[in-house]
């Protein structure tokens, strides 16, 4: 008995001196080649020491462990030939490496909030605070390159790592309807719809006086210092409407696509209760009933819309879209028609101009069909009269 509570204690000791050198290492700023070394060789030991019943060497286990890429990073961002661009850190990080380093680092700040310890919350927060813009930047990347699923999980983890920043869990979301994981799709939408998200916003924008571009600042007061500072000029502002419509819209076709129409339904018409006054859910609510043929509601919903909001152009536009969508081409050009009559747009003229094309492709289909008796001769001619 002696000798095995010696033998625990001096496993004990061992795997807190591991782990001492552990956070040693990782809260230093720059840790040089032999740190780098030195901190794989004292995960690889605390593996083999840590119980798996011990929540809280687990927890910082898994944590230092998923941190190796962080700290081959911050080694390899001290040399000079790297810090005049900090787009080199993601060299040493891929979409998976920052999914399960995102999961470790919320363990751990969950579980110190839990016991009220502070041993390494501080500095995680620095660090997400430090290279949240890296990630955007790599997500965007990832996107440019069609990799969808992976910009939705790097997007996905930033939102882990902060989840006030909601928005990215909207665009992580989208990414996964991009590359046809409509279960994660649904997940991340699920949580946009329980958190209410709506992402309305105004955009403060300023042309850059350097290259032409126009920039997008965090508020009106930082964008107009920049126009008092003389670097940029005409200022303006662009709001960003209600995004929604489009979650709960997004929620029900999936829904839908897997045979789930009672619960698509239910999804909308729950939304529209939180938000009464949010006429894209309408819009969104119609579209589910038009695609299940049930053209009595989708009347209704497009008359109560339409009613609510008579003279609203982009809410007519919406309307031409979704009937485009589902091939009512009458009805597409009615409502892009009543669009232009009420604010004039390229979107809606070129609305317009693709449903004249699909509705002649129509025609030359039916008009293909015929055959050559005097009664399908008639029909020919006028079909070809329209």
């Amino acid at each position: 008995i002696l000798a095995t509570a010696l033998l625990f204690s001096i496993g004990a000791f061992a795997q807190k001196e591991e782990f001492k050198t552990l956070k040693k290492i990782y809260d230093k700023g720059q840790p040089n080649t032999k740190d780098v070394i030195k901190y794989k060789e004292s995960v690889t030991a605390a593996s083999s020491l840590v119980s798996a019943s011990n929540e809280e060497d687990v927890v910082y286990l898994n944590f230092y462990k998923s941190g190796i890429p962080f700290i081959e990073m911050l080694e390899a961002m001290a040399k000079p030939e790297n810090q005049a661009n900090p787009n080199n850190a993601l060299k040493f990080f891929t979409p998976t490496k920052i999914s399960e380093f995102s999961t470790s680092a919320q363990a751990v700040l969950d579980y110190e909030k839990k016991v009220g310890k502070t041993v390494l919350s501080k500095n995680i927060a620095e660090n997400i605070a430090k290279y949240k813009p890296s990630l955007v930047s790599y997500a965007v990347t990832l996107s440019n390159e069609k990799r969808f699923s992976d910009a939705s999980l790097v997007l996905y983890s930033i939102y882990q790592l902060d989840s006030k920043d909601v928005e990215k869990l909207y665009y992580a979301a989208g990414y996964a309807v991009n590359a046809l994981e409509y279960k994660k799709a649904l997940e991340y939408y699920q949580i946009l719809k329980d958190v209410n998200f709506s992402g309305e916003k105004t955009n403060y924008l300023a042309t850059s006086k350097l290259n032409d571009e126009v920039v997008s600042f965090a508020s009106k007061a930082d964008r107009d210092n920049a126009v008092k500072l003389g670097t940029h000029t005409s200022p303006k502002e662009e709001k960003e409407p209600s995004k929604r419509g489009e979650i709960y819209k997004n929620i029900a076709l999936i829904l839908v696509s897997e045979n789930k129409i009672d619960e698509a339904k239910k999804a909308i018409a729950d939304a529209r209760l939180a938000n009464p006054n949010d006429v894209s859910l309408i819009i969104s609510e119609a579209d589910i009933y038009l695609k299940t043929n049930d053209m009595a509601t989708y009347s209704r919903l497009i008359k109560e819309v339409i009613e609510k909001d008579p003279t609203n152009a982009d809410l007519f536009f919406n309307l031409g879209v979704v009937s485009a969508q589902n091939n009512d081409w009458d009805n597409a050009e009615k409502y892009y028609l009543k669009a232009i009559s009420i604010t004039p747009t390229d979107n809606s003229y070129n609305g317009i101009a693709i449903t004249k094309i699909e509705k002649a492709k129509d025609l030359e289909k039916q008009m293909a069909k015929l055959g050559m008796s005097a009664a399908e001769n008639k029909k020919y001619d006028a079909l070809k009269i329209q």
